[in-house]
């Protein structure tokens, strides 16, 4: 069941990131100000992005995968692309988006300038979607999704 949450949950986590960084580059685009919406799809985005991320840590370690890992310890792991993409890439990368979300949500604050707000937005929040999208299990996935 937490794997189904976590799958569906990257749904939303993908859709309110894509939705972020949209807004973000035609506001930036248009030369727009920065309103309180702005920074509302932000901050969403943050707490979004935070929840999959407890949903992440809560399956991961209840896994067959981990269970797999503490087996075969992590010399073997890496040697193996499927368990070495379920146990260290994906968990490590998602870590580092996430790190990233929250680090441009924080700097993108302390910016005057909306264009600077939007521009930082568009640079973390962009390179999270890039680092997500390059480890997502996408064959077990779509599986799982449909």
């Amino acid at each position: 069941m937490i794997l189904q949450i976590h799958s569906y949950w990257a749904y939303l986590t993908l859709f309110i990131l894509l939705i972020a960084i949209v807004s973000s580059l035609l506001n930036f685009f248009s030369k727009n100000n920065y309103y309180d919406k702005d920074l509302r799809i932000a901050l969403f985005t943050l707490i979004v992005a935070h929840i999959q991320l407890l949903i992440g840590f809560a399956w991961y370690f209840m896994s067959p995968a981990y269970k797999h890992l503490k087996e075969i310890g992590m010399g073997e792991a890496m040697k193996d692309p499927q368990t070495r993409l379920f146990t260290v890439e994906h968990p490590l990368i998602m870590i580092i988006a996430i790190v990233l979300i929250t680090i441009g949500f924080s700097k993108h604050k302390k910016k005057e300038k909306a264009s600077e707000k939007f521009k930082t937005i568009i640079i973390y929040y962009g390179i999270a979607l890039v680092l997500i999208l390059s480890r997502l299990p996408w064959q077990q996935w779509l599986d799982q999704s449909l």
